[in-house]
């Protein structure tokens, strides 16, 4: 499903050159579930950014899907990325003005779905998670566990082939960071591919394969034990 080779991610300030990630090379299979584990600072996030397509390589071939994204303009990537990859992050992202029920409508807003499904769809996903009774809330009224079902939920709506989860337990106690993790285990049970990075050796282990970055490198790749 997904193949770095050789790829670099080089960032340029003026006259100074830092090297984020350093000769890339990866294949993640559909149905993975990878955890991406490192100090910070180690190219985690970035590594993250260029799975999702929101960055491109300096250098090297990311194959996603079958497709080159190599040389790809701004709207094609949008266009590979919108209902193939769902995005969760550790501060949610969710539009206070909007209620739970529109915030996760929003992923579909570009897709042509109709409204009659969008609503059918919204309100099976929100039922999935155990949040329907929290449909007409704003963000604000949630618990930090009930608003990352709530982003977790509106990066599922649209099916994604891959879900990339950054730090999704960062901000979340123990309890709902746990709450958190089940839900992503059982949505890689169910067939998505999930990549998450993470600084919790914890929650890594409960990953199928675990990537640990160091100095923008892969140093270990390593599947779990069964």
């Amino acid at each position: 499903m997904i193949k770095l080779k050789g790829v670099s991610k080089i960032h340029i300030s003026g006259a100074v050159q830092t090297t984020a990630l350093d000769q890339i090379d990866l294949e993640i299979d559909a149905g993975e579930y990878v955890a991406i584990t490192g100090p910070s600072g180690c190219g985690k996030s970035t590594l993250l950014g260029l799975l999702g397509l929101i960055d491109v390589p300096s250098q090297g071939e990311y194959i996603f899907e079958g497709q080159n994204i190599a040389g790809r303009s701004e709207s094609k990537l949008n266009q590979l990325r919108r209902g193939r990859i769902g995005f969760i992050f550790q501060s949610f992202n969710l539009i206070e003005e909007l209620s739970v029920a529109e915030n996760v409508a929003l992923a579909l807003e570009y897709t042509g779905t109709p409204a009659k499904e969008r609503r059918e769809r919204v309100a099976a996903m929100l039922a999935k998670l155990g949040i329907s009774h929290r449909a007409g809330h704003r963000p604000s009224q949630l618990s930090g566990g009930q608003q990352q079902r709530v982003a977790i939920a509106r990066a599922l709506i649209a099916n994604p082939a891959v879900l990339l989860a950054d730090e999704p337990t960062g901000n979340l106690d123990t309890a709902h960071g746990d709450e958190v993790m089940r839900l992503l285990r059982k949505i890689n049970a169910e067939g998505t591919t999930v990549v998450m990075v993470t600084h919790s050796p914890t929650h890594a282990a409960q990953a199928s394969r675990t990537l640990h970055l160091l100095d923008g490198r892969i140093v270990i790749d390593a599947l779990q034990a069964a």
